[in-house]
């Protein structure tokens, strides 16, 4: 009998509780799914956003503020890339029936070693020999390195051919590539193997006319370059890769004379300089460490001291002392170091709002982006004539290996200004698709009359922008009006060809490449 009473006594509780639970959740004091779900929201330009985890509070939205301010330090080490996580990529997504044509691909090199030492301080020890052993290290290291010694089936352009294909110093040169650099690469280059591969790209016999590689001639370029491909096309064939030699950073090749570029860089420059002087927190952290060092302001200044401190952070290492310091003087600090990374992000704001830099960046990335939208162009036509790509002159793979005063000014004339200076290994990357026949047919009534779009039976050919790894076609100048929610879910390659052949230029009041560069001033 007790224990009869003791069960509805039981029940009765548990009913009670049930009742004012569902309460509860209907007045909606505890949510029964999570307010935000793990997922990854796409920031422009940098890294990934991560959404908010479950939480048993409830949440009250708030109005829409400000970003707040960038941690230096953060940021830091953002820009190192250290290759010790798993990265989303989403090269190669596209709608269901949209076929890939090409790709282009430039790249920053990879992590290197300063280009600048402080006085009075060791440089940092790092071995610039590859270890398959050591640490960052890749599957991929150990065949690449053999695969290197045969580098010599290979054609290259100009002085190319002497360049070293691998970093081989245990005492790492100025600018040299770190191991660390080329495993970021080999990284890239298997992710792109992974996200192309069911497209198929580039066929099994593929020829020396479909891949093309450029660098300048700056050994980390070009074995950050040879890094990616491998990664791409493990154990590819020497004798079908010619590498050539882009003797500019702008890769502007026969179109590099324009007066009006370097006027607006000069004036770019200026305004660096104003804004720096300005600063009199940076200021008094320049007096102090050259003072730790033993060194007059302006000799630290002239050294360059970021470019060091970057790599210290990178690698781990304390920050550099006098090499006749004694404990607890005569050394630099993450503090110090947070008020230059602190400046240099401000400048890039101010950059942004004032404007001269992106006039900069169109005449100094318009031969780049010419030559990419004619390959585009050129792919594109081989598809409508009835042709693969691969039976033309057309590449179906390109790759730039270049620099972060490269990529900065492409992102800038892409109307990308909010993306993250470009950090070691960063990567922009242009895909070309074909869309389906009824994508084509409703396209083209929408864009009649534009005179640049593909003709097409085999459908109108799309093209994607991506920074990172992330879909930034949305962002930039030539799309950021398209309807992505539209039939046609990926931007019109006719709006990038006009924003190459015309509407790039309009910042600067002109019609065309020529007529900006040599326009008179006022």
């Amino acid at each position: 009998m007790l224990a009869r009473n003791r069960f509805v006594l039981l029940v009765a509780v548990g009913a009670v509780l049930a009742i004012v639970s569902l309460s509860f959740q209907f007045l909606n004091l505890i949510p029964t799914t999570p307010i935000g779900e793990e997922r990854p929201l796409q920031a422009l330009g940098g890294g990934v956003l991560a959404g908010q985890g479950k939480s048993r509070k409830r949440v009250i939205p708030v109005p829409h503020t400000d970003a707040p301010e960038s941690d230096p330090i953060a940021e830091a080490y953002g820009y190192c890339n250290t290759p010790n996580r798993t990265e989303q990529a989403w090269e190669g997504h596209s709608p269901a029936d949209y076929k890939l044509l090409s790709v282009q691909v430039m790249i920053r090199h990879g992590d290197r070693y300063p280009l600048y030492s402080i006085p009075k301080t060791k440089r940092p020890a790092i071995d610039c020999t590859l270890s398959p052993s050591r640490k960052p290290s890749h599957p991929q290291l150990s065949s690449f390195i053999g695969h290197m010694g045969q580098g010599g089936r290979g054609h290259w352009e100009s002085t190319l051919g002497s360049v070293p294909r691998l970093p081989n110093h245990s005492a790492c040169e100025m600018g040299e590539l770190t191991q660390t650099g080329v495993v970021q690469h080999l990284r890239n280059g298997q992710l792109l193997r992974q996200a192309y591969k069911r497209h198929k790209l580039l066929p099994a016999d593929w020829s020396s006319r479909q891949v093309w590689v450029e660098t300048t001639g700056k050994s980390r370029t070009l074995q950050s370059g040879l890094a990616l491909l491998y990664g791409f096309l493990p154990d590819f064939d020497w004798t079908k890769l010619t590498v050539r030699h882009q003797w500019s950073t702008l890769f502007c090749g026969s179109a590099c004379d324009c007066p009006a570029r370097n006027r607006f860089l000069e004036e770019e420059q200026r305004r660096q300089y104003r804004l720096r002087v300005a600063d009199s927190e940076l200021e008094i952290t320049y007096a102090n460490m050259a003072r730790a060092l033993g060194l007059p302001a302006r000799q630290l200044r002239a050294a360059n001291p970021i470019d060091s401190l970057l790599c210290h952070l990178c690698h781990g290492l304390p920050f550099p002392c006098t090499q006749t310091a004694v404990a607890g003087s005569g050394c630099l600090t993450l503090a110090q170091f947070a008020v230059i990374r602190r400046q240099q992000l401000e400048d890039e704001a101010d950059r942004r709002r004032v404007g001269l830099y992106h006039k900069y960046a169109i005449l100094a990335t318009h031969p780049f982006l010419n030559r990419t939208a004619a390959r585009m162009e050129r792919a594109a036509q081989a598809t409508e004539a009835g042709r693969r790509p691969r039976a033309g002159s057309e590449e179906a793979f390109a790759l730039s290996s270049a620099h972060d005063v490269t990529v900065a000014p492409l992102l800038s004339a892409l109307g990308l200004d909010r993306a993250k200076f470009p950090r070691f290994a960063a990567r922009v990357v242009f895909e070309l698709w074909k869309g389906p026949p009824a994508a084509a047919q409703g396209q083209q009534r929408r864009d009649a009359g534009r005179g640049e779009q593909a003709k097409a039976a085999g459908g109108q050919p799309f093209i994607r922008v991506l920074y990172n790894g992330e879909d930034v076609t949305f962002h930039t100048t030539f799309c950021r009006s398209h309807d992505r929610h539209a039939a046609t879910p990926l931007c019109p390659l006719g709006n990038f060809l006009s924003f190459v052949r015309r509407d790039m230029f309009r910042p600067l009041n002109a019609t065309s490449y020529q007529d900006a560069c040599y326009r008179r001033p006022g």
